[in-house]
């Protein structure tokens, strides 16, 4: 009884203690078993019936309560039933008082009953057991899963790094800990030049590029920065340490992305921007650290390309004038504040204008005049390039039916406009309503606009020449792609960038400006000369072989009232003077 009351400790749940004791109580229960059926019947032999009676008691009771006592270790029951009561039937039958073998069969009969109610009984706590394991099992085999989905859910497929849930959910994480004065920089990496090798040598190898960059960057980041995939060709950085720690780790990340990846047979490499926001300096609210970061990146893309870019109270003042031209731009009446201006193009040997370039003013009720730069970038943010491109189009159709039948009308489009089919067949529409003559229409492109993607740049232009219009690449000799883009596009005309014309006076640039003239002419391209401000300039590229320019000194841009009381002079002094 000592030894049963005394508290169970976790030692004595060891499987490998229990085992051995499992087994000695089965041995021990035979043993004491016997020893009391023995010790019973010899005192069997002594007093009257309530003593027989007594002995007779004492065998049920010690049974039945063995039993019970082992109802979990059924085996020694059965052992203790069998034992005990085998020997008592077997004394009682020698005995042969009718009683006491009525008791010992009554006895019996009642012991088998209950070995067979415990038996049931343990059957179900193995079966209730086994299943408790079963769902403990599964359970764990859910939680695992849970645990696996959880993290493949924060890990991006392709690389292996954390993915934008991981990246906005610990900077989300971060700023609800914060404590005053901790500081930390976010940072956005993108890469550079990583379409065309997708374009050129497969998805598969812009796959492999990504998961060795990855590799890398994974590799050189500190244990206390994250990088993240964000999607597509950008990743995302949190470093813990201010502006200055955060350009080293960025700058480092960029230095091992500039590095040649070997790809099978192919050598590629790639480049890439990244722009950075500090937490508490710039904002307080992961959206706006995230904007923060991405506007220091497309500023990096824009005017700093590969290089790292830290957002500043510049940039701050830049993105709240953007955001006040945009606010314009949205709610901007285009028909009454949209208006265009003309440049004549003319003859350098005589001055006789054979075009004019429509070049397109925004005058803002709330802003004045805003740069046309600024108008082109702000309607493709706001989702209003289409209707500006139509809008100024619209103009430029009746200025063709107002101008004399001489005179070429040039009309650029943005790169926009140009990969935005729906903005092109408009065009188209009305193009033929308006019954103008198409052959009287130049649409100027620059190069910057066919970077997005040529092909579908190609075919658009491919469509409006097929009306009768021409086509001319403008800014020529500043873009990355000048000689494809002379052999790939339909053209019919180049305009020479007007830094060229400054470099006129040296023979260095006059040699440039030569070649250029004639590989445009070995193309059968037309060729204009742009940014003519002074009769020096004019002259050297009359010499240089130029038929056609354009420039201040030539005439500046002016309304259409102007344009039509210029052209109505009979000398073409009228241009120059001007």
């Amino acid at each position: 009884m000592l030894i049963w009351m005394r508290p169970v400790s976790e030692k004595d749940l060891d499987i490998s203690l229990v085992r051995p004791r499992l087994r000695r109580t089965v041995l021990l229960a035979i043993a004491l078993s016997v020893a009391y059926v023995f010790w019973a019947m010899s005192l069997d032999r002594y007093g009257g019936p309530y003593e027989h009676g007594h002995v007779a008691i004492f065998v049920a009771v010690t049974v039945l309560g063995c039993i019970f006592c082992l109802t979990f270790l059924p085996v020694a029951a059965l052992l203790v039933a069998v034992s005990v009561l085998g020997t008592f039937l077997v004394y009682c039958f020698v005995q042969g008082t009718e009683v006491l073998v009525a008791i010992a069969l009554n006895i019996a009969l009642v012991t088998a009953v209950v070995l067979k109610i415990l038996r049931d009984y343990y059957e179900s706590f193995v079966s209730l057991e086994k299943s408790q394991r079963e769902l403990q099992s599964e359970r764990r085999q859910a939680q695992n899963l849970s645990e696996e989905n959880a993290r493949l859910a924060q890990t991006d497929a392709l690389t292996g790094m954390p993915n934008r849930r991981y990246f906005f959910a610990t900077l989300k994480g971060l700023l609800d800990r914060a404590e005053p004065g901790e500081t930390f920089t976010i940072g956005l990496i993108d890469l550079d030049r990583f379409k065309p090798i997708n374009d050129t040598h497969g998805h598969a190898h812009g796959d492999r590029l990504l998961q060795v960059i990855g590799q890398r960057m994974i590799a050189l980041c500190p244990s206390d920065t994250i990088v993240a995939r964000l999607g597509g060709d950008e990743f995302g950085l949190i470093v813990m340490d201010g502006p200055e720690g955060a350009e080293r780790v960025a700058q480092s990340l960029c230095r091992a992305i500039h590095e040649p990846v070997q790809i099978g047979d192919v050598m590629v490499a790639v480049g890439c921007s990244a722009g950075l926001a500090v937490y508490p300096e710039t904002a307080s609210s992961a959206e706006l650290l995230f904007d923060r970061a991405d506007f220091a990146l497309y500023h990096a893309k824009k005017q700093n390309r590969g290089q790292c870019v830290l957002f500043t109270e510049k940039l701050e003042h830049l993105i709240r004038s953007e955001q006040a031209i945009d606010a314009a731009m949205q709610v901007a009446d285009l028909d009454t504040e949209l208006t265009l201006v003309y440049q004549p193009i003319v003859t350098t040997e005589d001055l006789e204008p054979i075009g004019v370039e429509c070049l397109a003013r925004w005058t803002s009720p709330t802003l004045g005049e805003v740069s046309p730069e600024l108008m082109i970038a702000s309607a493709e943010r706001v989702g209003r390039a289409r209707e500006v491109a139509l809008t100024l189009f619209d103009t430029a159709l009746e200025a063709v039916r107002q101008l004399p039948a001489a005179l070429r009308v040039s009309f650029n489009l943005s790169g926009h406009n140009l990969c935005d089919a729906s903005t092109i067949t408009a065009l188209l529409e009305r193009l033929t309503a308006s019954q103008c003559d198409a052959s009287r229409l130049l649409f100027e492109i620059t190069e910057t606009s066919l970077i997005t993607d040529i092909d579908i740049a190609e075919a658009a232009l491919q469509r409006l020449r097929d009306t009768g219009a021409r086509i001319a690449l403008d800014d020529f000799g500043t873009g990355y792609s000048s000689l494809s883009s002379l052999h790939k596009l339909p053209l019919d005309m180049v305009k020479i960038d007007r830094s060229f014309a400054a470099r006129l006076g040296d023979a260095s640039g006059r040699r440039l400006i030569t070649a250029i003239r004639n590989l445009a002419r070995s193309l059968s391209l037309e060729c204009v000369i742009e940014g003519i401000e002074t009769e020096e300039q004019l002259i050297s590229a009359r010499l240089a072989g130029f038929s056609l320019a354009q420039g201040y000194f030539i005439a500046r841009p002016m309304d259409f009232a102007s344009l039509l009381a210029r052209l109505n002079d009979g000398t073409a002094e009228r241009w120059s003077a001007a």
